[in-house]
């Protein structure tokens, strides 16, 4: 027999409004014990002096994070002139000064070259692993640290406003593994300028965005007034991209046993339809199965076949 874990079978997503200063880990950490779920995760780190979006997934919605890591994120932030710290942003030591203070113009100028597939150097201070160590524990022991150029994309990039001579803040859509940090680093370095972000917040992961995302003080309110429920988003929210198919209820019996469904010919030809136009050019060929719109399973569409890889139970989903 197996051991009972421990908390309330809720399964859901939060979407989350992640304080300054507050780290992603403690952010989850929180919203479990609020909701004294078994299971918790998040859709993508949030840095602690960063605020914004950060979807948390409770109990059978952690089933869902991947799909969530890899959808369009948006960004906003601000490039302070004058200053560059050794994290690129309000927290690192001193590295830079410059007198240079690009105008809105040249830096609009120069954001074309930042948009599109590109090679991006991330931060030294950064949780990327090397030689099994996170590079920003080396960096912070004033170990140098190299870390390899990575493909990542950025779909648009734009100039939101300008305050001063000293700050001007920038949008940016973009997938996942892109720093915002190392941006605002080459920018400036392309101006000839010194620079760090000294304001950043996650407008949107997904489906999840401004201004639907709920404060953890908010939350708590809702909880203790017994209302949690109504911050509690499904757990397929996180799976609007994929193709969903209703089944009959033998057909969802079969796919939480692990068994595969054969479809009708209509089906298969509707679903490879909707596969095929994913506008990020994907090639998965993953499928969500629903009965009584409640989710089933994801599965993989193979020869005219559904085969489950993450099955759902309708008591935690």
């Amino acid at each position: 027999m197996g051991r009972r874990r421990k908390g309330d079978p809720v399964s859901g997503w939060i979407a989350l409004d992640k304080p300054y200063g507050m780290g992603s880990t403690d952010a989850v950490s929180k919203v479990r014990r609020l909701f004294n779920a078994q299971k918790a995760g998040h859709a993508g780190t949030l840095d602690p002096l960063a605020t914004g979006a950060l979807p948390i997934a409770l109990g059978e919605a952690t089933k869902t994070v991947p799909f969530l890591m890899d959808a369009r994120k948006v960004y906003r932030f601000t490039i302070e002139w004058g200053v560059t710290t050794a994290s690129y942003d309000q927290e690192g030591a001193v590295i830079g000064r410059s007198d240079v203070r690009p105008t809105p113009a040249e830096v609009e100028a120069a954001l074309p070259a930042f948009v599109g597939d590109i090679l991006q150097v991330p931060p030294a201070f950064s949780a990327i692993k090397v030689d099994g160590e996170r590079a920003y524990d080396l960096a912070r022991e004033g170990i140098a640290v190299e870390l390899e150029p990575r493909p990542v994309v950025i779909y648009a990039a734009a100039v939101v406003e300008a305050p001063d001579v000293d700050r001007i803040t920038l949008e940016i859509e973009c997938g996942k593994g892109t720093y915002v940090r190392a941006v605002a680093r080459d920018l400036a370095i392309m101006l000839g300028a010194e620079g760090h972000v000294s304001a950043l917040r996650r407008t949107r992961v997904g489906g999840f965005c401004d201004p639907a995302l709920i404060s953890l003080e908010n939350l708590a309110d809702l909880v203790h007034e017994g209302d949690g429920s109504k911050a509690l988003l499904p757990v397929e929210t996180a799976l609007d991209d994929i193709p969903a198919l209703a089944v009959t209820h033998e057909d969802a019996f079969r796919l939480r046993q692990g068994r595969s469904i054969v479809l009708l010919p209509r089906q298969v030809e509707t679903l490879k339809a909707r596969l095929q136009s994913d506008p990020d050019g994907d090639a998965s060929r993953t499928v969500s199965t629903t009965s009584d719109g409640r989710i089933v399973a994801l599965c993989e569409l193979r020869a005219g076949r559904l085969s489950p890889t993450r099955v759902f139970h309708p008591s935690e989903a």
